[in-house]
């Protein structure tokens, strides 16, 4: 190391006193040519393969002065990071009893938010109690993915509308829309943690509608034609990881308190595999083939009958 920064760093030369003229008779000599600073082969070699060793000193130097303590993050810090949407107090429990191709495979204990969700939380309470006219009873899980677990829900239309009428229910989304985008709003980063749960409210993959002009009363007037409907905010969603992917369409209403490992077993049940990726699927797709839309409907769908064969509120 002393040899390198001697080469690198040459000491300044000192000029010499001028002797003292000879008596009689003196020479005069040229001067001399300055000093360079070359090298040999093995002064080089012995500086090359010493720098990284100097870079790297050097470096592992700074890093160490630019590192900062690493510090802890409290519960309340990190709650307040997310705009105060990390951990919502619960209101009230319900529980959902699940079964597989009809063999009992435990319960599901989930807590509602219902201070800060009310909307939300109350059309989940009376879907698992029934005051809907309707429940989640006997309805089937209709697609598991690595990333969540999706519920069927209610239809809006035949015999679920039917009982939802007479009960006077309203299967419509509207305030779970407006309840979702005051969440969005307030909340920040990802809604959709690990072991949350949420009513699917919007369809993000839904096309806009398309304009047409039709003829009313002998005049011509443009009226807009719906691709697919929306869905009716009771089909819902519990994530097994976090799934960003969801914010998008999905309002949080609470959280799983007990049986994650029920999750996780029906996380495991075999599905109908994808085929997004094959160019027959997706040329059907563009060209609107309706065998395209309906094979869609069927990726990630259960071969086993996952079925909530009761529900309603827990103590």
């Amino acid at each position: 190391m002393r040899q390198i920064l001697q080469i690198l760093n040459p000491p300044p030369r000192v000029p010499r006193p001028a002797s003292p003229p000879p008596d009689l008779y003196f020479h005069v000599a040229p001067p001399a040519p300055p000093r360079s600073c070359n090298l040999s082969r093995r002064d080089l070699a012995i500086a090359a393969s010493s720098l990284p060793l100097l870079v790297s000193s050097f470096g592992s130097r700074q890093a160490q002065a630019i590192e900062a303590p690493t510090t802890s993050i409290s519960t309340q810090e990190a709650d307040s990071a997310t705009g105060g949407c990390g951990n919502q107090p619960v209101a009230q429990k319900a529980f959902l009893d699940i079964s597989i191709d009809g063999e009992p495979v435990g319960r599901i204990i989930v807590g509602l938010y219902g201070d800060t969700m009310p909307f939300g939380s109350s059309r989940f309470a009376t879907l698992v109690t029934g005051a809907a006219g309707i429940s989640y009873r006997r309805k089937e899980f209709v697609k598991i993915v690595p990333g969540y677990i999706q519920h069927g829900g209610v239809r809006s239309y035949g015999v679920d509308a039917e009982l939802a009428k007479r009960a006077g229910s309203n299967l419509e989304a509207d305030n779970l829309v407006a309840e979702w985008e005051a969440s969005s709003k307030k909340c920040r980063g990802t809604k959709n943690v690990a072991g949350s749960l949420g009513l699917v409210i919007r369809d993000p993959t839904k096309p806009p509608p398309k304009l047409k002009l039709v003829a009313r009363k002998g005049k011509l007037e443009i009226d807009e034609e719906e691709a697919r409907t929306d869905p009716n905010g009771t089909e819902f969603v519990i994530a097994i990881n976090d799934s960003p992917d969801l914010d998008a369409s999905t309002l949080v209403v609470g959280k799983v308190l007990e049986g994650m490992d029920v999750v996780e077993k029906i996380s495991r049940v075999k599905t109908v595999q994808e085929n997004t990726s094959s160019p027959y699927f997706r040329v059907a797709k563009l060209i609107g083939d309706k065998r395209a839309v309906v094979a869609e409907r069927g990726f990630n769908r259960p071969y086993s009958k996952v079925v909530v064969t009761n529900c309603g509120l827990a103590d």
